[in-house]
């Protein structure tokens, strides 16, 4: 589920078939689109605002049916693991982040399901741009974000590391930080409590193209 002409924008941009985009005003909803993104072309049919809203759980200016890619192509960059996220707007930014980089792959553990549509939405579309799934056994070279791990700025993050980031309430668990390499600490000023997921993320993976002079 696409909701919003970013989402869709992306998702075009990227490879998705789209089986069907639908909007109560499909006039508007292209000439945003056009605004937005000239080199997206899209038929989008005209469906009650109701029925839009239905389908994107809320209001939306156009919604986009797509299958799910059975594959993608990963990046360059590290591959980004979430443990045990709770927040799906805080999943989705991930996303967004990770594509932007041109991170390996996105994956979480725990129960929340990162195509759940609310992600999807959040990560405008980007599922497509990079390689998102869930896993249940824990992938090698592990280096978890902690604060009692070393400065990120003494750190080299290396192309092929998994870069794991605790969950919002908890941070990392015990399996994570077990199986850690090593633990890797993000600057913070005293007395301020922690990063947002999604900005943790990005300082990593733009530590990570500073590296040897930027990329």
């Amino acid at each position: 589920m696409l909701a919003g002409v970013h989402a869709v924008k992306h998702a075009v941009r990227f490879g998705a078939s789209l089986e069907s985009v639908v909007s109560a005003d499909p006039e508007a909803a292209l000439a945003l689109l056009a605004s937005v993104a000239p080199d997206v072309r899209i038929e989008v049919d005209r469906v009650p605002a109701a029925e839009v809203e239905r389908l994107a759980g809320g209001r939306a200016d156009l919604v986009g049916l797509a299958r799910r890619p059975d594959l993608v192509p990963g990046g360059t960059g590290p591959t980004i693991l979430l443990d045990n996220p709770r927040h799906l707007g805080n999943l989705g930014a991930v996303i967004r982040v990770a594509a932007g980089f041109g991170a390996r792959a996105v994956l979480s553990t725990g129960t929340v399901d990162p195509w759940h549509p609310a992600v999807v939405r959040a990560a405008a579309g980007l599922h497509f741009a990079v390689p998102v799934r869930r896993v249940d056994a824990l992938p090698a070279r592990l280096v978890g974000f902690d604060p009692a791990g070393d400065d990120l700025r003494t750190v080299a993050v290396p192309d092929d590391a998994v870069l794991a980031f605790g969950s919002e309430r908890h941070g990392l668990s015990e399996a994570v930080r077990a199986r850690a390499d090593r633990l890797v600490a993000i600057p913070i000023r005293d007395r301020v409590s922690s990063y947002n997921l999604a900005t943790s993320v990005a300082v990593a993976l733009y530590a990570w193209t500073a590296r040897d002079g930027g990329r």
